[in-house]
């Protein structure tokens, strides 16, 4: 009786304590959520609020969650803010996208669907991370440098013009994180500081160094980095090896955004790929 009562007291304590560690995670969560969503708040240029579920939508023509002319979904949590250029196009949104669960806010295939798109952009992964979700990496022989030196632009003219804007390197705010093969950049990283306090995270291999674990070394420095000056790390991803990066680092995927285009409305394509609006 004694071995079982201690057998039972054991697993108690140990679902209590997983329970608990649960409780943790989730309260972390919504700490971090409520700090993205200030960010995304600051971005639509006109006053709007997540609803406590569902979507808010807002004429903004000041809008940053999208090209200019073009309408921005962001979802974070159970929650979404869509940002759109004209009344018409609102009432629009209303009327078609009102129904559908948050989740389909932001799947091109569902939104398409339900009004006339021309074009979109996305969707791309919104992750965060804190200092208690963070997991940091070995420095090893990680050097820095400023955002403008010439080595980084080395690097950003040796890969594809795709992988370059796709990164935002050429945007950072912050110094660069690098690692060296010889005298040349192989792997960097960075943040551009956004509004709402967030450091959003650029990150670049070589195509040749990839699968070495490069992206985690650079990436967890700039995050410290972030960290260190009480910015929100934010990482925005499409492609599925950055996004394993940014899980390795700590972060966790809370929302999505989508950018499209409404048939019939002037387009013009974002010429700066690492901004806000991409």
């Amino acid at each position: 009786m004694t071995t079982i009562s201690a057998t039972l007291i054991a697993v108690r304590n140990s679902v209590a304590c997983a329970l608990s560690s649960r409780q943790d995670a989730i309260m972390a969560s919504e700490s971090v959520i409520v700090r993205a969503r200030q960010v995304w708040l600051e971005l639509a240029g006109v006053p709007v609020t997540f609803p406590a579920e569902g979507s808010e939508v807002v004429v903004s023509e000041r809008s940053l969650l999208c090209p200019p002319g073009w309408s921005g979904i962001v979802t974070l949590g159970n929650a979404a803010i869509i940002t759109v250029p004209a009344e018409g196009i609102a009432e629009l949104v209303r009327q078609r996208l009102g129904g559908l669960p948050v989740a389909a806010l932001t799947q091109p295939a569902r939104v398409c669907r339900a009004l006339p798109v021309a074009e979109s952009l996305g969707p791309a992964t919104l992750a965060y991370c804190d200092e208690r979700s963070f997991r940091p990496t070995d420095p090893g022989v990680m050097d820095v440098i400023p955002a403008d030196h010439a080595d980084l632009a080395a690097l950003l003219a040796s890969v594809p013009s795709d992988d370059a804007d796709e990164c935002g390197l050429a945007e950072i705010t912050s110094p660069a994180f690098v690692v060296r093969s010889g005298t040349h950049v192989v792997a960097a990283a960075g943040y551009r500081r956004w509004p709402g306090q967030a450091a959003h995270l650029c990150v670049l291999t070589a195509p040749r160094q990839r699968g070495r674990g490069l992206a985690r070394v650079v990436g967890g420095a700039a995050v410290a980095d972030a960290l260190a000056n009480d910015l929100l790390p934010q990482w925005r991803a499409r492609p599925e090896p950055s996004r394993r990066v940014a899980r390795a680092l700590g972060f966790h995927e809370l929302g999505t955004q989508l950018s499209i285009r409404v048939t019939g409305l002037p387009a013009r394509r974002p010429t700066t790929p690492g901004s806000p609006a991409d």
